[in-house]
């Protein structure tokens, strides 16, 4: 993929939005607008602004990792402080992004912009933008769901306002919530208009063009969905989209029916089939943030622009001794879901030695994880007794809480040398990987029919061997083998999501979602210098027992009385 999202810098037409409320400033004015290709294609690009990517480290408000900063707001909202004023997870603000693609749809319904000359140029940019726009707002109301949806006050389960027209900034903003299937419904018929609307992929060859687009001259066909919108919502992304929203909605917090896993689990292999099934998973899935190659990146369904040369991921994640801030610290809750490498969980019983306790493990543990005695940044890490800067406790927010550091996610290439000078390297954000994918289908498909349920010629027990092959894991997988269950297997894909999907912004939802405990206390691991020994409890979570589902933001419950809260907030 080379080419980008291009923002168009604009006088903006409408400024920032407080809580729901655009502010009246002076501003080019509507007619201005439609006669005026790039400023109306520049609203929606603001479409594109709160886009979640794999960099929210939000893992420090699970049982995967703590922030060593005392001031983190996940931390701070884990160990007691979530509440409808204090929620750094909150997500209210995307309807800002929602009324922008809205202005957008009502600026093209007017007709009067003209993109080309060409009549037929001019009348696929509407096709298309169109489609971006409705695939967009769904997107959004997804976001915003995923945040806010839950048992309301009055014990329904509810969904959010579904806002499908731009309001002014004196208009109604006072919109009740919808019940929670109505919201995920009205989700999907912007995803399914969407898909009516837009190409499948962009630059795809003569022979390849979806049925809408066949009757189209190729050359303008071209202008308007070739490769250079490559990182555009395209069909193919908004399958996946549809995908991740239904296994959301099927969930056992929602409405943990098997309809919308059935859904999940169709959209999920009708995409996976275009690449081969689970032939197709990708080999670098594992390691994709090592070098980012936009001639190379097969593991990417959707991602952003290749940035320019940079290193403060680095500098935050790094260990002290390579002059990092040692911010995100997996806990050894994480590490012990890693299993050996036999495939086996790590227990005494299957290997598994507390004194050695790295030593023979799933290859992903050392990609993913720095623990004590790893190489790293040319050197080794000593995270116990010796381990100067790094040793557990050492230096206050710049050492490890729980005796690991984070190494996925972080270019290895990076240098942060000891004279303050760097050695930058390149980054993108990721918005949607083929793993995940496939680890949606396999719950999907698990939960519908267990493990060896085939739909569209794959089972969940085909996706996760594949998966676990390609971490690593000793051939034949003699564990895989002895599951046998529906229950079995789903502890064992929740497992593998776990690992797989590690620090890219997963885990938190998905606790809330599989109504799983959010309190498990995050513990460690310290070398004393004769022994390893555990750290039961170096940070305490305290969720109320209503957090699965989250606050509504207070001061829009207080200035619009239609918005019921979610109860206990």
């Amino acid at each position: 993929m080379k080419n980008l999202i291009k923002y168009i810098v604009i006088i903006l037409v409408f400024t920032g939005i407080i809580a729901c409320d655009p502010i009246d400033e002076n501003r080019l004015d509507f007619d201005f607008i439609t006669n005026d290709p790039a400023t109306a294609e520049g609203v929606l690009l603001n479409g594109y602004s709160r886009l979640i990517d794999q960099f929210t480290f939000i893992e420090a408000a699970t049982d995967d990792a703590v922030n060593n900063q005392l001031a983190n707001s996940f931390k701070r909202m884990a160990l007691g402080e979530l509440n409808a004023q204090f929620n750094p997870t909150s997500r209210w603000n995307n309807y800002e992004s929602v009324l922008w693609v809205n202005k957008f749809l009502k600026i093209i319904k007017t007709g009067d912009i003209v993109w080309s000359p060409n009549e037929e140029i001019n009348e696929m940019f509407y096709l298309r933008m169109e489609g971006e726009a409705l695939a967009l707002r769904g997107l959004h109301h997804f976001y915003t769901l995923q945040a806010h949806a839950g048992v309301g006050a009055s014990g329904e389960l509810l969904g959010v306002p579904y806002i499908s027209d731009f309001i002014e900034s004196d208009g109604n903003f006072n919109t009740p919530r919808l019940s929670f299937e109505a919201t995920v419904q009205a989700i999907m018929a912007d995803f399914d208009a969407a898909l009516a609307l837009l190409p499948s992929d962009y630059g795809l060859s003569q022979g390849e063009l979806d049925p809408l687009y066949e009757n189209y001259d190729f050359n303008n066909y071209q202008v308007v969905n070739g490769s250079r919108y490559n990182l555009r919502i395209s069909g193919k992304i908004v399958k996946a989209l549809k995908a991740r929203l239904a296994l959301f909605a099927a969930s056992p917090s929602f409405l943990n029916d098997q309809g919308y896993y059935n859904m999940a689990a169709a959209d999920a292999s009708e995409l996976l089939n275009t690449i081969g099934g689970v032939s197709g998973l990708a080999s670098n899935g594992l390691d994709y943030y090592k070098k980012y190659d936009e001639n190379n990146d097969v593991e990417m369904i959707w991602r952003g622009t290749i940035g320019g040369i940079s290193s403060g991921i680095e500098s935050r994640m790094f260990p002290p001794s390579v002059n990092g801030s040692g911010e995100i610290n997996p806990t050894q809750n994480f590490v012990d879901a890693f299993p050996m490498k036999n495939g086996f969980p790590a227990t005494v019983a299957n290997g598994y030695d507390p004194q050695n306790p790295y030593a023979n493990r799933d290859p992903r543990l050392a990609e993913f994880v720095v623990f004590n005695g790893s190489s790293f940044g040319g050197g080794t890490i000593n995270t116990g007794v010796g381990g100067k800067i790094d040793r557990l406790d050492s230096i206050p927010e710049f050492s490890t809480k729980t005796g690991y550091y984070l190494k996925k996610l972080l270019r290895p290439d990076v240098r942060l040398n000891n004279d303050g000078s760097t050695v930058g390297q390149r980054h993108y954000d990721v918005y949607f990987r083929y793993t995940e994918l496939f680890l949606i289908f396999a719950e999907a498909a698990n939960e519908i029919g267990g493990p060896d349920n085939i739909i569209n010629g794959m089972s969940a027990r085909d996706v996760i061997a594949a998966i676990r092959k390609r971490a690593g894991i000793t051939q034949p997988d003699a564990y895989l083998a002895s599951i046998n269950s529906k229950e079995a297997m789903r502890q064992l894909i929740r497992n593998e999501r776990r690992l797989e999907l590690s620090f890219e912004g997963h885990r938190f939802w998905d606790l809330r979602r599989w109504g799983l405990s959010l309190n498990e206390t995050a513990k460690g691991y310290f070398y004393d210098g004769n022994n390893y020994v555990e750290l039961p409890s170096v940070e305490a979570r305290n969720y109320q027992a209503f957090a699965t589902y989250m606050p509504i933001p207070n001061d829009e419950v207080l200035k619009f009385p239609e918005i019921e809260q979610n109860s206990g907030w």
